[in-house]
């Protein structure tokens, strides 16, 4: 692929599926429009929707869902890659999975990716999240090719857990994806270090699309989205929380580069914990 643009797309997703894939057409079609050949959604694209009863009644299967028809319409109609950050899937097993979804320039399905880690956490100010009780966790890493870059796959909270990240630069990821529903409140503390962190560790290119603002079902999300570079610089910022398109040049180059600088992926070595109990043994934990 050589150098090429990539975008990141922030939306403030509201409880309509037909009415989120509205602005994602328009959004889509202002990133192809400045020359975007790749082009990022943020975390559900397709609803952020807090009532369980709601939530169940708005989500369908992967063949029916409009979310993902109108991205393979606009992959295909544009000849871009487009990556539905995530969207909320119901399963054939009856459950659902926060899935990432990249289409090609033929309108072909090159990967799907479920997020593996789920939100459940405990805020200050009594703010409590249970993604587990919603949506079934994935179980594997994925890498896909973007004719010559290597895109690894990772969704919102994924981006605590550098080992997924690793694993996926190990495979040949130069490009690292994190679409993202960041809360305010942590996206404030720890958006922009640990997203700069991820790529400075793994000598990468990461495209964080993010949802920002305040949504219909009452949640509020941090928005500034980003593009930062394998050597860790911010080289493209909505620095708000309204919808957006953010492009920047990704050169594939500048990764092999930077692993060339500070050869980190190669220099790991296995080690084990010397403490109470059984000693596990780890592969090259990040410094």
């Amino acid at each position: 692929m050589g150098v090429f643009k990539a975008a990141a797309i922030q939306m403030r997703s509201g409880e309509s599926p037909e009415r989120n894939a509205v602005d994602l057409e328009r959004l889509v079609r202002e990133a192809a429009g400045q020359g975007a050949t790749y082009i990022q959604t943020p975390e559900m694209t397709g609803a952020l929707i807090r009532d369980r009863q709601a939530r169940a009644a708005s989500f369908t299967s992967e063949d029916k869902d409009v979310v993902v028809a109108t991205a393979r319409r606009l992959a295909k109609e544009l000849g871009v890659f487009l990556h539905i950050g995530s969207t909320a899937i119901a399963r054939a097993d009856g459950k659902l999975a926060n899935r990432a979804l990249l289409f090609g320039p033929d309108g072909a399905t090159l990967a799907t990716y479920d997020k593996i880690h789920m939100f459940d956490v405990d805020l200050d100010n009594g703010e409590s999240w249970r993604e587990s009780s919603a949506y079934e966790p994935g179980t594997e890493a994925v890498v896909a090719d973007l004719n010559g870059a290597k895109l690894g796959f990772a969704i919102c909270y994924d981006l605590r857990f550098p080992q997924l990240f690793r694993a996926e630069a190990l495979a040949g990821a130069d490009l690292l994806s994190v679409p993202a529903a960041f809360t305010r409140q942590t996206g404030e503390a720890h958006w922009h270090v640990l997203l700069r962190a991820r790529a400075i560790e793994n000598g990468s290119y990461l495209v964080a699309a993010a949802q920002g603002g305040l949504h219909e079902d009452g949640r509020e999300t941090y928005g500034h989205s980003l593009v930062v570079d394998p050597w860790g610089r911010i080289i493209a910022e909505a620095a708000h929380d309204e919808p957006a398109v953010i492009v920047a040049e990704i050169d594939p180059a500048q990764s092999l580069a930077a692993r060339k600088k500070i050869p980190n992926l190669k220099n790991a070595r296995d080690f084990a914990v010397n403490g109470s109990g059984e000693a596990p043994r780890l592969r090259g934990a990040a410094s």
